[in-house]
């Protein structure tokens, strides 16, 4: 099983930028689908943006312009970089593994390997 460690995150005003990354381990990592989700504390976990094994970016109508999702084969690492931030930004980010028969997608269900979460205020 594939295991993922968050890293970054923090406090940042509003229009500025956080990088988030997430180390994978494990066997069959090449083959995993992985991205990033959020969760508002009264709200259910969503999709932010995911990776597909051969680099394909997918992102939430949210994310799209302002977040920008890598893979890193060599350091098995994702990325995430978001720029121009908003309060409604602020979450617990989570990232995710998971190993799908079809392509990579948003919806949480079927990613089975997922990190402790790492918390992004934005503040107006």
């Amino acid at each position: 099983q594939v295991h993922v460690v968050e890293s970054g995150g923090g406090s940042v005003e509003s229009g500025g930028s956080s990088r988030l990354s997430c180390e994978a381990s494990g066997p069959g990592y090449l083959t995993y689908c992985l991205g990033w989700f959020r969760q508002d504390p009264d709200q259910e976990r969503v999709g932010v943006a995911v990776i597909g094994r051969q680099g394909t970016p997918i992102y939430a109508d949210s994310a799209k312009g302002r977040f920008t999702i890598s893979r890193d084969y060599v350091k098995n690492t994702i990325v995430l970089e978001m720029t121009g931030l908003k309060p409604e930004d602020t979450a617990k980010y989570y990232c995710a593994a998971g190993r799908f028969q079809r392509p990579c997608g948003l919806e949480q269900n079927g990613y089975a390997s997922w990190g402790q979460g790492t918390q992004v205020t934005v503040s107006s």
